[in-house]
C-alpha cells in the first residue's frame, strides 16, 4: 500500500508546486516564492514527475480518450471528437497545457538540483530516463517544441523558449538515454519505495533506458533508416527487458477513483465519463476475425454503463467472445444521417455495443503499462524483418504475441492461458511476406490504453490500414488526424518562436500536418 500513501503525499505537494506558477511560458512563471533547493524534498518531486509519466485524467481524458482512441479506432463515441475529426483547441493542447508546467518543469528542476549531488547520482540518471519520456510523448504529438529552453522559467529566468526541431530533439533523448545507462552500470539507488516504477532498482533503470531507446530508434523508420538501424542496434547491445516482470510498469493498488492515485483510462473510463465510449467495430472485427482470446479481456456488454464504479451499482457485464460488438465510427445521436440508428449493425440499443473491459482496463486501480516487453519484442521482429539486427524475426514475433498475451495476468487476474495463447499463434502463424502489417496490428492491440504510442506508432508504420470516417464539419478534409494543434496562447505570448515553428510544418499548426518523422 506504500504507493497510495506516497501517491497522496505527492498530489499534495504538487498542488503547493503548482499554485506558485502558471501554464504558460511567459514571465508570469518567474515566481520569486517557488519552492528552492533549501526547502523541497526533491525525492518527493522525483514521484511527482512519475504521476506525470503515467497521466491523469485531464490531459488522458482529452487527448489520449475524446481524440486518439476513437481517431486510430480502438474505441468510437457518439459524442466526442476523436473520430469524426472536429476541432477543439482546449482538447487538442491538453497535454501540453498539463506535462509543461508540471512534469517537465518538474523533472527540469530535479535535474537542476542534482546534478552535482553525488549521493543523487543514479536517480540523476533515472531523472534523464523520465525527461526523454515526458519529452517522446510531446514531440510526437506536436512536433517540434521547447525542449533545451522547456522547464528554465525558474531557474534561469526564461520566459519564452525556443522551440527546437523534432530530429534535433530526438537525437538529444537518444543521447541521454546512451549516457543515462551507461552511467547506471554499477550503480545504486537511495530513492527506494518513492520510485512508483522500479522502487529505485537500478538495474531496472538500465534496461528501462535501453527500450526506450528501442523505440525511439524504431520511430526514425521512415526519415533516417540508417540512423534508425545504429541506434537499436545500440539499445539490442545494452540490454533490453528480458521478460514482462522487467516492464516499466506503474501499479495502483487501492487507488481512490476520486484523485490521481488512480490510473488515468480506469478513472476516465470508470468514474468521469464511463458511458461515453464503446469498442470500435474496426477493433472488434480485427480480435473476432483473428479468434483473438483477448476479446474478452478487452470488451464487456453492460446493461447500462452509465453507472460509475462509485455509485454501488457498478457492472462487470458480459465478457463472453461472441457477445462482444463493436460500434462503427462516425456516428452520434442528431437523429440525421450520421445517427448511430442508421448504423449497419445496428443492434436496437446503443447498450449493446461492448464498453472498455472492467475486470481491467475500466478500474482505478489497474496498472499503467509505460513501456512494455512485448513492445521490445514486436519492435525486433520489424528490426529483423528490415534487416537491421540479426534474429528470427518469427520467434520475436511470437514472444511478443506471447507476452501482450501474459499483460492481462498483471491485472491480478488469471489472464489467458498458455494453451489458448498456443493455438492463437497456430491459427495466425507468422507470415514473413506480410511481416510489417502483421507486426504492427499486433502493436496496435498491445498498445490499447496506451494512446499515444498507440498514434505514435500507426503514424509511422502505416498499420493497421484505417478507413478513415466520412463526417460534416471536420477540419481534416476527412482524413485521419497527424498531429495535434499547439497551445492558442503560444501564438501571442511566445509569438516569435512559436511562428518560426509554424513556419516549419507542411500545413500550419493544423491536425494534418506531419511531425518530422512521419513524412510522406
Amino acid at each position: 500500500m506504500f504507493k497510495k500513501t506516497i501517491l497522496s503525499s505527492v498530489i499534495a505537494v504538487g498542488l503547493l508546486i503548482g499554485a506558485t506558477g502558471c501554464s504558460d511560458f511567459g514571465d508570469t512563471n518567474l515566481d520569486p516564492e517557488h519552492l528552492t533547493q533549501e526547502n523541497m524534498d526533491y525525492t518527493y518531486m522525483f514521484t511527482n514527475v512519475q504521476l506525470y509519466m503515467y497521466g491523469t485524467e485531464y490531459e488522458v481524458w482529452r487527448n489520449a480518450m475524446i481524440y486518439i482512441s476513437s481517431m486510430i479506432q480502438h474505441t468510437a463515441s457518439l459524442s466526442w471528437n476523436g473520430d469524426k475529426y472536429t476541432y477543439s483547441s482546449d482538447y487538442n493542447s491538453a497535454y501540453w497545457d498539463r506535462i509543461y508546467p508540471n512534469g517537465i518543469r518538474d523533472v527540469v528542476e530535479v535535474l537542476n538540483a542534482w546534478k552535482e549531488n553525488d549521493e543523487y547520482y543514479a536517480e540523476y540518471q533515472m531523472a534523464r530516463i523520465m525527461r526523454a519520456f515526458l519529452f517522446h510523448r510531446m514531440t510526437d504529438m506536436y512536433g517540434d517544441i521547447p525542449y533545451f529552453e522547456a522547464g528554465l522559467g525558474y531557474i534561469e529566468n526564461l520566459g519564452y523558449p525556443t522551440y527546437d526541431e523534432q530530429r534535433t530533439i530526438y537525437l538529444d533523448m537518444l543521447q541521454e538515454l546512451k549516457e543515462a545507462a551507461e552511467a547506471l552500470n554499477g550503480e545504486s539507488s537511495r530513492i527506494g519505495n518513492q520510485d512508483l516504477i522500479y522502487g529505485g532498482d537500478v538495474e531496472s533503470w538500465r534496461r528501462f533506458a535501453y527500450s526506450l531507446m528501442l523505440r525511439l530508434g524504431m520511430r526514425l523508420s521512415k526519415v533516417e533508416a540508417e540512423t534508425a538501424r545504429e541506434w537499436v542496434n545500440t539499445a539490442v547491445n545494452g540490454g533490453l527487458f528480458t521478460s514482462n516482470d522487467e516492464s516499466a510498469i506503474v501499479y495502483h493498488e487501492g487507488a481512490v477513483e476520486t484523485n490521481d492515485t488512480a490510473e488515468p483510462y480506469g478513472k476516465v473510463l470508470s468514474h468521469e465519463d464511463p458511458n461515453a465510449w464503446r469498442l470500435s467495430q474496426t477493433f472488434v472485427d480485427h480480435l473476432k476475425e483473428t479468434n483473438d482470446p483477448r476479446l474478452s479481456f478487452i470488451g464487456t456488454v453492460v446493461e447500462d454503463p452509465s453507472k460509475k464504479y462509485s455509485s454501488g451499482e457498478w457492472s462487470y457485464g458480459d465478457t463472453t467472445f461472441v457477445n462482444q460488438l463493436g460500434m462503427p465510427n462516425g456516428y452520434d445521436t442528431n437523429e440525421e444521417a450520421t445517427d448511430i440508428t442508421n448504423a449497419p449493425n445496428w443492434p436496437g440499443n446503443r447498450n449493446l455495443y461492448s464498453v472498455v473491459n472492467r475486470y481491467t482496463f475500466s478500474r482505478p486501480d489497474a496498472p499503467t503499462f509505460l513501456l512494455t516487453h512485448a513492445e521490445n519484442q514486436l519492435l525486433l521482429a520489424e528490426a529483423v524483418t528490415r534487416g537491421w539486427i540479426s534474429g528470427n524475426a518469427e520467434d520475436y514475433y511470437n514472444e511478443g504475441v506471447r507476452a501482450a498475451m501474459r499483460q492481462f495476468s498483471q491485472f491480478g487476474i488469471t489472464g489467458v492461458s498458455e494453451e489458448r495463447i498456443q493455438q492463437y499463434l497456430e491459427e495466425n502463424p507468422f507470415d514473413a511476406t506480410n511481416a510489417l502489417e502483421q507486426i504492427n496490428v499486433q502493436y496496435w492491440v498491445v498498445t490499447f490504453c496506451d494512446e499515444y504510442e498507440a498514434f505514435a506508432n500507426w503514424r509511422r508504420s502505416g498499420y493497421p490500414v484505417l478507413t478513415p470516417v466520412v463526417y460534416i464539419g471536420n477540419v481534416t478534409n476527412g482524413t485521419i488526424p497527424r498531429r495535434f494543434t499547439y497551445r492558442t496562447e503560444e501564438a501571442s505570448i511566445n509569438t516569435e518562436n512559436y511562428s518560426a515553428a509554424v513556419a516549419r510544418l507542411n500545413n500550419g499548426d493544423t491536425m494534418t500536418s506531419r511531425v518530422w518523422w512521419d513524412a510522406e
